[in-house]
């Protein structure tokens, strides 16, 4: 191959020029934009179609399943990703949420089914998926070169954005066209696709991990990470208060995933059709937030006490003004406020986390951010059915307010800065000194 070919080659997009790449990445975009739509359609079929008195619990139960097993099974997911052989995990946990939607469509094929068969549905993809979307991550340097890791890695966070907010537009119109059956029936068919494109690609062996450090003070490993976590946050008070007052804000923003399709049934009279415009604009709001995040000046406890409080704005507005615009227009403000926040703050604890103990502290980090989405899904779901849906609004800008009084609260000059000092004097010890700051994509709602 001449000089000539190869860079021309390298002008290429990865996932053309990287065959192995694109097909996983193929896979991946199959898969979350799959769950994506199974959830918002059945949410949405849940509230129009199948549900009379009690839609409002059988929505927020509906999503509550839907988010608990990335939650109650990360030690498991860890193990396995860890242990077994990548391309197996991605594989097998494609075709065993294909295998589990495809049962529902012929469960669903000529008859309603019992909605007890769509929480069972969903428990299983949403299971799968927390295995498939970390394995995934974990497998990119057995599919690209050393010099195309970043590329890739940065390539699979945006699309997954990408392809969720694709699955969410499609949802509830496949509904309202073809049924549960004609869902299941998409959805079953896109993640056998997937693990179809998955079996075709030849993993490269994995690198030999380096040896872990032994534990200190005769230890165990467990024991002894999880007590250096601790410790680590008690060194870093400013960090520990701003996931407290995030996890309590997590309770009214999440809940946006219960309220909409409730607004769109009972105050807008929509259909299908509306639904995918409000999750277009929340979708598309946390994308420019992603985007324009690391843009938006002021320090980042100050920032996020403002940004909370637009977003209790927004929720006000809906409560306000009822129309399908308005409330797209304040999910796209919604949206954005995401987005910004999780720019910012992730990249703070980048900045102030020691290197060793980011592994740990991000894991702790979306369990406790995580675990309020279930909480969120029931409570909302039970309000809804004895408030209205513009109410719950109103109930969502409430309780942000506490929120960001809380996170104002920790703006003093030296908070932030006394964690930075003391976080550089944990890395001088065992690791290299100021060591650079790493930005982190996230999909919030992942």
């Amino acid at each position: 191959m001449t000089a000539t070919t190869v860079r021309q080659r390298r002008r290429l997009p990865l996932v053309l020029r990287n065959r192995a790449f694109g097909a996983v990445w193929l896979g991946q975009v199959l898969t979350q934009a799959a769950v994506r739509m199974f959830q918002v359609g059945v949410s949405w079929w849940l509230v129009a179609y199948a549900v009379g008195a009690g839609r409002g619990l059988a929505s927020g139960l509906f999503m509550a399943v839907s988010t608990l097993p990335a939650v109650a099974l990360a030690p498991v997911v860890a193990r396995a990703v860890s242990r077994l052989a990548h391309r197996s995990v991605l594989r097998t946990a494609a075709a065993t949420a294909g295998a589990a939607v495809l049962l529902l469509a012929l469960v669903a094929y000529g008859s309603v089914p019992p909605t007890a068969a769509a929480y069972a549905a969903t428990l299983v993809l949403a299971s799968c998926q927390a295995f498939f979307d970390p394995c995934l991550t974990t497998s990119v340097p057995e599919l690209v070169d050393d010099e195309d890791i970043e590329t890739a890695t940065g390539f699979e966070l945006s699309t997954q954005s990408l392809a969720s907010l694709g699955g969410a537009l499609l949802g509830a119109l496949v509904v309202d066209e073809a049924g549960l059956a004609g869902l299941a029936t998409g959805c079953a068919a896109a993640y056998l696709a997937a693990a179809l494109l998955v079996t075709t690609v030849r993993f490269r062996p994995a690198a030999a991990p380096e040896p872990l450090p032994e534990p200190q003070d005769g230890a165990e490993t467990g024991v002894g990470t999880a007590r250096g976590l601790r410790e680590v946050l008690a060194g870093l008070p400013a960090i520990r208060k701003i996931l407290v007052c995030f996890a309590a804000a997590n309770l009214f923003t999440t809940a946006v995933f219960v309220v909409i399709p409730l607004y769109t049934k009972s105050e807008l009279g929509g259909g299908g059709s509306t639904v995918a415009l409000l999750e277009a604009g929340l979708g598309t709001g946390t994308l420019l937030g992603s985007v324009t995040g690391a843009k938006v000046p002021g320090r980042p406890t100050r920032l996020g006490a403002c940004l909370l409080t637009v977003m209790a704005a927004a929720f006000a507005g809906a409560y306000l003004l009822a129309g399908r615009f308005v409330l797209a227009g304040c999910l796209v403000v919604v949206g954005w406020c995401v987005g910004v926040i999780g720019v910012r703050f992730v990249a703070l604890f980048q900045r102030l986390v020691p290197p060793a103990d980011k592994p740990g502290f991000f894991a702790v980090m979306q369990a406790v951010l995580g675990a309020s989405f279930p909480v969120a899904s029931l409570l909302f779901g039970l309000l809804g059915d004895h408030l209205p849906a513009r109410t719950l609004c109103l109930v969502q800008a409430a309780g942000l307010v506490p929120a960001a009084i809380a996170l104002a609260l920790l703006r003093g000059p030296s908070a932030d800065d006394r964690d930075r000092e003391q976080a550089a004097d944990v890395n001088r010890q065992p690791h290299p000194s100021d060591p650079s700051p790493e930005f982190v994509a996230t999909g919030g709602e992942r």
